[in-house]
């Protein structure tokens, strides 16, 4: 079998974990109980070794298309052949349900004519390392090990095939059988029963809670519907015990078929969730936000008063600080791409603008969530404090380089910002703080940044101070009130870019082969985060049109449920880990600037 490729995937979710499912029925990446646990599902990182749940249709030459129920995360898989129309609909129970369960129920029927249906369900434990035992009993299975054990419940025959099962039914028009794949308690062995009314309750239940909370959302612009499934989208990734929010929900998807570039992103970047704060806000989800100050405050004070550094650049979804990174050999791998990692090692490395990015969603929601409280604050007068004394030190940067630190601009730009946004803070709130010295810091900054920051012989603001590889990070000095839009430094700074690193209005982050040494190797494609920062900026600067026409180009690189993911590729295919939390908020960010500058000009 071929690999599903990445964009041929719709997701679903409970708040703790979620599935993938591709359009021919099989969710092919599902950890339980959490995003971060070892995979039960894994075939998207190994067909042969991974495992995969399918339900579809035996012949497998049918058309097959996905739509979400609106307004909610309900996936509706159908399925279209000669004999019949089938459907697939699969979700997991959110809301008033027992959380501790973790369900994935699948519902498959004939809506017109018949269709005889296959369902292979092939557990591999602990990223395929763990055998399972299989029990037999009145409902379906169960499938056990040492630390997680899943029941299958099933209303037709099952037939097991060494640790594996298998069914084959027929359904005509207006028949429907549901299957429900649950983690089993401790202390439990056998599969529950789950008649039609229980799985109708679910579904009723599950569709409510999406359409409740999607209510919420303030946003009327001209691209409602796409600006509304990335909010879904990001709730989907938000881990609901703790309030964090996962980078994206999957690991080791390639940058590159066949590359290295290949990373584990199920955990809490200060970063990426200080972006998606600002996101939640602006789309009026203030309880999210509440959530993740909550568990941003608890990194915080764990290190309060710490003479190390204040803040690592990410945590564990339950505020853990190891993320040892390690590689699982036994893959193979997205389409041989390893190697297959988990963990992340990039946890450890210095990232001085984290700490804009954190003090800047804490102004945001000060100013548009709730106001912060004192405790909070005397904890951001510590984290000046050590800013203050280490900004000028070189750092990974955002994009986490392995090649070494150095001075990267956008270090020093969000830097800059992180003194700025206190400022206001303590202005706003009579909060007592520096003053002098943090002006006086956040004026250095600046002048470092024009001065060093900005190459005269590129006439653009640059990677690395002092240097000349342009970085598409430099956009962001328009969105974080650096520097005026219209500056002409800004202007030769987005045209250089334009020439160089923007291709049909997809950008790269840089051009790695000017840019020094990354310490990654390998190729990558256009960085999805960066074309949505090259819109805003565009529209910014007063280029509506071509800010408006990037804007709907990128939309056609979206899958077919309007899901991104890290990257795209030459052939327009999305490369990375997918969906990814930084893109479909920097889509947000792109789309409401982009309304008010084209009302503005109307």
């Amino acid at each position: 079998m071929e690999y599903a490729a990445i964009e041929d995937h719709g997701i679903i979710g409970d708040l703790h974990s979620v599935a993938l499912v591709t359009e021919q029925g099989a969710i092919d990446w599902y950890c339980c109980p959490r995003f971060d646990s070892p995979s039960v599902f894994g075939g998207i990182l190994d067909q042969e070794k991974g495992g995969s749940f399918r339900i579809g249709p035996q012949d497998r030459d049918v058309r097959a298309k996905q739509l979400y129920l609106p307004d909610t995360n309900v996936l509706i898989t159908r399925f279209l052949s000669s004999t019949g129309v089938g459907e697939l609909v699969d979700f997991m129970p959110v809301g008033s349900v027992e959380e501790d369960r973790h369900r994935i129920v699948r519902t498959v029927q004939c809506v017109r004519g018949h269709m005889h249906f296959q369902l292979d369900c092939s557990p591999r434990f602990n990223y395929g390392r763990t055998e399972h035992a299989i029990q037999v009993d009145e409902h379906g299975v169960v499938f056990e090990t040492d630390d997680l054990t899943l029941a299958l419940d099933s209303p037709v025959a099952l037939t097991i095939d060494g640790g594996d099962v298998h069914a084959f039914f027929t359904l005509e028009a207006g028949q429907r059988v549901t299957f429900v794949l649950e983690r089993v308690p401790a202390d439990g062995h056998s599969a529950r029963p789950f008649p039609p009314e229980v799985c109708e309750h679910l579904f009723s239940e599950t569709v409510k809670f999406w359409r409740d909370w999607l209510h919420q959302c303030t946003y009327r612009g001209r691209w409602r519907e796409t600006v509304r499934r990335s909010a879904l989208v990001l709730k989907l990734l938000c881990y609901r015990p703790t309030g964090a929010i996962v980078a994206s929900p999957t690991m080791s998807l390639p940058e590159t078929i066949g590359g290295s570039r290949n990373w584990d992103y199920r955990y809490t970047w200060i970063r990426d969730s200080s972006f998606t704060l600002f996101a939640f806000l602006k789309l009026g989800f203030k309880e999210e936000a509440s959530q993740f100050m909550a568990f941003l405050k608890e990194r915080a004070l764990e290190q309060h008063s710490s003479n190390a550094r204040p803040l690592q650049i990410m945590y564990g979804i339950d505020g853990r600080h190891e993320l040892e990174e390690f590689e699982l050999d036994h893959l193979s791998g997205y389409r041989n791409s390893q190697p297959v990692r988990v963990g992340n090692g990039a946890a450890g490395q210095l990232q001085l603008d984290i700490y804009g990015e954190l003090i800047n969603s804490i102004y945001l929601y000060n100013k548009s969530g709730a106001p912060i409280d004192y405790e909070l604050w005397t904890v951001l007068v510590e984290l000046l404090d050590w800013l203050s004394e280490n900004w000028d030190s070189k750092d990974e940067g955002i994009w986490e380089v392995r090649g070494g630190p150095q001075h990267f601009t956008y270090s020093r730009v969000m830097s800059w910002i992180a003194f700025d946004r206190a400022l206001r803070i303590a202005e706003a709130r009579g909060f007592p703080c520096p003053r002098i010295r943090w002006r006086e810091t956040r004026d250095a900054i600046y002048e470092q940044v024009m001065q060093r920051g900005y190459s005269k012989k590129r006439q653009a603001f640059v990677q690395v101070l002092d240097g000349d590889v342009l970085d598409a990070s430099t956009l962001m000095m328009v969105m974080g009130h650096f520097i005026a839009p219209n500056d002409p430094m800004m202007l030769s700074t987005i045209a250089a870019i334009r020439d160089e690193l923007v291709t049909d209005s997809l950008v790269y982050r840089y051009n790695p082969e000017l840019a020094a040494d990354d310490g990654l190797g390998g190729e990558e494609g256009t960085f999805s985060i960066c074309t949505f920062w090259w819109v805003e900026a565009l529209a910014r600067s007063g280029n509506i049109d071509e800010a408006r026409l990037a804007f709907e180009k990128m939309q056609t690189y979206a899958n077919h449920l309007g899901l991104y993911s890290e990257e795209i590729g030459a052939s327009g295919e999305a490369l990375g880990n997918f969906p990814q939390a930084f893109t479909h908020l920097s889509l947000i960010s792109a789309a409401l600037f982009l309304d008010r500058a084209i009302d503005n000009v109307g």
